[in-house]
């Protein structure tokens, strides 16, 4: 029995997978094999793309963290 077309054709890797790799990659506990395998896969401008929005994200967040412990009343007894 031959394989199909279908099963030898690689899917595209989907969007999730592409944060998958960039929040790995920020955390910084990744396997070198796995993020070999993920370079070798991903789109490297759909990678560049997640990457900048997540630090948008993050630095968004940390503003806004600061914003809200700055703005608390202070509560020393």
């Amino acid at each position: 029995m031959k394989p199909s077309v279908d099963s030898l054709t690689p899917t595209p890797p989907s969007f999730l997978r592409t944060v998958q790799a960039v929040l790995w990659s920020f955390a910084g506990m990744r396997k070198a094999s796995a993020s070999h395998e993920d370079m070798a896969k991903l789109n490297p401008f759909h990678i560049i793309a997640v990457a900048l929005g997540l630090v948008v994200v993050m630095v968004v967040g940390l503003i806004v963290l600061v914003n809200w412990v700055v703005s608390q009343p202070l509560a020393l007894s």
